[in-house]
């Protein structure tokens, strides 16, 4: 296995081939996030551990998509069972997959603790638990230090993570060197990562205000409401996508694992 380093512009390429590859198959890769979406909302609503769970659960169902995306790619329907391709594996792939999730869940409550210091707990409370989102509180300093607290936090644990899972379901690599490997990528790539990141953040914003200015236009609010929820679905589907190709291009390899 090699590391490349590859363009800034090679950030943008990413995007267009999540957002092409998508429309291959649009409503196969639309369900399987759904699905995606789903399984993780369910597990999230197990008392006490079932919000644990959903995080544990994350970077395998973030592989399946992956694999998804690759299925599409080699010209195969991708079937729903794609999502738990990081169980479909041996023992030792089964406990990688599983230690992997363990790790993520314990970095991202990690997060939220560490924003919990910053104003009580209301924004983890909110984010792990759900709830409603009250304009008071939103505009309380404490709320928004601890938003951005997070976020700022949250960038090194995605770049540790966002490569590990492919690097040990694809290339069998070990847990440890998984996630080294991954946080070397992305360092090493930070400027493709930084327009890729740069390119989903003005598409996302894009769609909201084109979807926000139409519902004006026309004079109703609640066009905004039915399509802003579809229309975000399908380009959070899109950007998974296109996060097969970020791994793809970082990583070279003469051997692909199924």
């Amino acid at each position: 296995m090699k590391l490349n380093v590859v363009p800034a512009k090679t950030g943008s390429l990413w995007v267009r081939q999540g957002i092409r590859i998508f429309w291959k198959q649009p409503l196969a890769l639309s369900g399987l996030f759904f699905m995606f979406m789903a399984s993780m909302s369910i597990m999230s609503i197990v008392p006490v551990v079932g919000g644990f769970l959903a995080l544990v659960l994350l970077p395998a169902a973030s592989l399946g998509f992956m694999a998804a995306t690759r299925e599409v790619e080699l010209a195969k329907f991708p079937m729903p069972y794609i999502l738990a391709a990081g169980f479909r594996t041996g023992p030792e792939g089964k406990r990688n997959m599983l230690v992997l999730g363990v790790l993520y869940a314990c970095g991202f409550i990690g997060v939220m603790g560490l924003s919990a210091l910053v104003d009580g707990g209301d924004f983890a409370k909110l984010y792990l638990v759900g709830g409603s989102l009250e304009v008071d509180t939103l505009m309380k300093p404490e709320f928004q230090n601890a938003m951005w607290l997070s976020l700022l936090l949250y960038m090194p644990l995605s770049m540790v993570f966002w490569h590990a899972p492919a690097l040990t379901h694809w290339h069998a690599v070990p847990v440890v060197k998984s996630l080294f490997f991954s946080t070397v990528a992305c360092l090493s790539n930070w400027r493709a990562f930084l327009v890729f990141g740069a390119v989903w953040s003005a598409i996302f914003l894009g769609t909201t205000l084109g979807i926000t200015l139409i519902a004006g236009l026309i004079g109703d609010n609640d066009f905004a409401a039915m399509a802003l929820l579809p229309a975000m679905l399908m380009l959070a589907a899109m950007f998974f996508c296109s996060t097969y190709y970020s791994f793809k291009d970082c990583f070279t390899s003469e051997t692909i694992y199924a």
